[in-house]
């Protein structure tokens, strides 16, 4: 067993860097690789100590070591997923049934559930056990198959171009139990990332701000009360455990009340609070550091406009057309008094849209002469340029043009 864990220590730790960078889900706090590492070695570390040579208590040992030493909502999810594979695994050698149990133990502790997550992961590698003759090897490869999924499962991980973190996490905390088994070295993982995408690097602060994690110890402890009292307080929320002992995870801008409502049912230990807007902040700088500076400045303009007039203005500029635009399927409408009123219209139109746009022309030449420098200034390295604005030009009725904002778009 000693042997089977450090294979799974050896593995985490290798990868836990770049499982850091992944971690946008459930908050871009930058620590999902490093909150599994952490679970990983707390269970290495009661191994390395005298301990029951049964193999029921060997187990039940392994599961407490997860769950005291449960770090982030990464952690708490795997010390099920460990508590579940351990209660059959004390019975029998059967994969099918340890992979099953791992599973059905993961979606229990989650309130709800959410796919595109490690949730999912375990799920497809117990789908795969249960496969006829399925090993580890084919059960890895199924892991590793559901990680690339993630990536189209939840919005925030397309949007982002990444896998999931604890999905990625978990299936090389079993690729380096394979490795071990097998007597072999542990592998290179498949390569999921090439290089992390702006979009994945700048993202939105959580919710809430603290991260909050303990342990209740207490007699006949019910986890159903606690966990309805805590709900009020945040989000991600955990609590799992037994009668003795329940761990506790939840995000919360009140980490003091969480540890009050667990005061009351017993005493706590291993209290952990992490400022995640901090986090955040730390994972971005970290990882633009490593994004070349072209492409950290890089911005786009988005220009909205109606009218022909306006159409050419922004294309003089070195607008690209988008030729999705319903402006070319729409048609003039007639006007009443035929089409000599309507060739008198346009005349008149012409001449007086055709001044307007040689003075816009050369009123935003100017302007975006003087301002590009102005531009370069504001915009630091590594700057977000989000958001898409919109630039409302000119008047929809022929021969008029609105004069009122000169901005920049």
């Amino acid at each position: 067993m000693r042997q089977l864990v450090g294979g799974a220590v050896a593995s985490i730790e290798a990868h836990r860097r770049r499982i850091d960078d992944l971690n946008v889900y459930p908050v871009p706090d930058g620590d999902t690789g490093t909150n599994l590492t952490l679970t990983v070695r707390a269970v290495a570390d009661e191994l390395a100590k005298d301990g029951p040579d049964d193999r029921a208590g060997l187990a039940r040992e392994i599961a407490r070591a997860a769950l005291m030493g449960a770090r982030g909502n990464s952690g708490v999810i795997l010390s099920q997923i460990v508590r579940g594979a351990t209660e059959s695994l004390a019975e029998s050698d059967d994969l099918r049934k340890a992979f099953r149990g791992a599973s059905e133990a993961a979606y229990r502790a989650v309130k709800k559930p959410v796919e595109g997550t490690m949730l999912t992961a375990i799920k497809s590698m117990a789908d795969a056990a249960g496969k006829k003759n399925a090993d580890l090897a084919q059960i890895v490869a199924a892991g590793d198959a559901t990680v690339e999924r993630t990536r189209e499962m939840l919005p925030v991980l397309r949007d982002a171009g990444v896998v999931d973190a604890g999905a990625a996490g978990l299936v090389e905390i079993v690729r380096g139990i394979a490795a071990a088994l097998a007597g072999e070295p542990i592998p290179e993982a498949p390569a999921h990332e090439e290089g992390l995408a702006l979009e994945a690097i700048h993202q939105e602060l959580s919710k809430y701000t603290y991260c909050t994690v303990f342990v209740v110890e207490g007699d006949d402890l019910d986890s159903d009360a606690l966990e309805d009292e805590l709900e009020r307080l945040g989000d991600s929320l955990l609590v799992v455990g037994d009668r003795t002992a329940l761990k506790v995870h939840v995000h919360t801008d009140d980490p003091g009340k969480a540890l009050q409502l667990g005061l009351a049912r017993g005493t706590i230990d291993g209290v952990e609070i992490a400022n995640m807007h901090e986090q955040t902040q730390r994972r971005e700088e970290r990882l633009l550091r490593a994004v070349p500076e072209s492409q950290a400045n890089a911005c786009a303009v988005v220009a909205v406009s109606t009218g022909d007039g306006n159409h050419r203005l922004f294309e003089s500029f070195g607008a690209v057309d988008d030729d999705r635009s319903p402006r070319r399927a729409r048609r003039p409408r007639r006007r009443r008094g035929g089409r000599a009123a309507e060739q008198q219209q346009r005349d008149h139109g012409g001449r007086a849209g055709g001044r307007a746009l040689d003075e816009a022309r050369a009123r935003r030449a100017d302007a975006l002469a003087a301002g590009g420098a102005r531009r370069a200034r504001l915009v630091r390295p590594g700057a977000r340029c989000g958001g898409e604005r919109r630039v409302d030009v000119g008047d929809r009725r022929p021969g008029r043009h609105r004069r009122g904002d000169d901005r920049l778009p």
